[in-house]
């Protein structure tokens, strides 16, 4: 097998310009194409960052694609990743892999029979923030976990995505739009869940698109905006989950774990980056310095100008990496598959009132050491 893998996206939306930005960091992957339904998206992509325009069937056919990248809406994931699959090729898809459990169990046998991989985003728990959690998750830092919190809540995407319809359909929402991140994080950290139970209800039956272009259009909300969940992982700890677009303003910290003897308070599971405080006993909160890590690195500037360590695309760049020496990838198809096991549950205890029971399981990833990381880099 060639040294570099060679990758294909497929769905140029918003997502695409950092899987076309941020894969140069890495050593085994080189992004070499573009499709798109609608061909003129995927003309601007190709003219953006000099790679092939194609359309959806040519790069399916095309002999020099190794990987395929699955950009597309969340309703398309299954159909588009079954066809990645079929015209075999292994297939990296965005969150959410799919919207259920035997979507998911489809994909994973096919992939099986056909000897190829399945990997999925979110990969922001191979960051060093969240590898520095995993590491004092795995050293007892703060003794046995054995309950936690986890909190994702805001406004809501109309206010500044110019095209916010979808999230506000089923099969999107908080949860399965922005709780992929906590939900994978506590996976890597916690391991599987066993059982969770929920309540949900949607502040409003319509939103008001303030961004432009569409400022002033209404929109309706065919999915829970609201939904708090206690999840029991199988390790006997209990979380409790929060995700909303119904909340102005609130004070919760993203992620607390509690031991028997300590707190570790993890920072956004939605980035790469963040501190990571602890405090034991009646030890006061301390903030920990930087992780000795290369995914702790401040590599790129925010929005507003503030530094910040941006890995998108380490998922598809291990998973390359894991391809080309036969060892399992961390983003993989089994802990996607958990994920959405937990939130579809999520979102059916929370419709009947009833605890579910989940069917699946699967192993933590195995932690990204610093040198591991280093040996995915390009540049070093």
């Amino acid at each position: 097998m060639s040294k570099v893998l060679n990758v294909g996206v497929i769905g140029c939306g918003n997502i695409s310009k950092a899987y076309l930005r941020l894969s140069a960091q890495f050593r085994d992957i080189e992004v070499i194409a573009c499709a798109d339904l609608n061909a003129d998206a995927a003309a601007a992509r190709s003219q953006e960052f000099g790679v092939r325009a194609m359309g959806v069937d040519e790069m399916l056919a095309s002999k020099d694609i190794d990987i395929v990248v699955n950009l597309t809406i969340p309703e398309a994931h299954f159909s588009v990743s079954m066809s990645v699959l079929n015209a075999g090729k292994h297939v990296y898809s965005e969150k959410p892999f799919v919207l259920s459990l035997s979507e998911g169990r489809t994909l994973l046998t096919l992939a099986r029979e056909r000897g190829l991989r399945i990997g999925s985003a979110p990969d922001t728990f191979l960051g060093g923030a969240h590898q520095h959690a995993r590491h004092l998750v795995d050293t007892n830092t703060v003794g046995r976990i054995t309950s936690g919190t986890a909190h994702v809540m805001g406004q809501g995407m109309e206010h500044w995505h110019p095209n916010p319809d979808f999230f506000f359909r089923d099969g999107a929402g908080p949860m399965l739009d922005i709780g992929p991140y906590y939900v994978t994080n506590m996976i890597q950290l916690l391991g599987s869940v066993e059982r969770v139970m929920a309540m949900s209800n949607s502040a409003k039956p319509h939103r008001t698109i303030t961004s432009e272009p569409r400022a002033g259009e209404q929109i309706p909300v065919e999915t829970p905006t609201t939904l708090h969940a206690l999840l029991e992982f199988t390790s006997g700890a209990i979380v409790t989950l929060g995700t909303s677009w119904d909340v102005q303003h609130h004070t919760h910290s993203h992620m607390q774990l509690y031991g028997d003897t300590g707190t570790l308070y993890v920072p956004d599971p939605n980035f790469f980056g963040g501190e990571v405080s602890v405090s034991n006993g009646e030890s006061p909160l301390s903030t920990l310095p930087p992780y000795d890590h290369p995914l702790s690195t401040l590599n790129e500037l925010d929005d507003d100008g503030n530094p910040v360590a941006n890995y998108r695309t380490i998922g598809l760049a291990d998973m390359a990496c894991a391809i080309k020496t036969n060892r399992p990838h961390r983003c993989s198809g089994e802990m996607a598959l958990h994920a959405i096991d937990i939130m579809v549950s999520i979102i059916e205890s929370g419709s009947t009132g009833s605890a579910v029971s989940l069917s699946s399981k699967c192993e933590r990833p195995k932690a990204l050491t610093a040198a591991e990381a280093m040996e995915l880099l390009a540049v070093k």
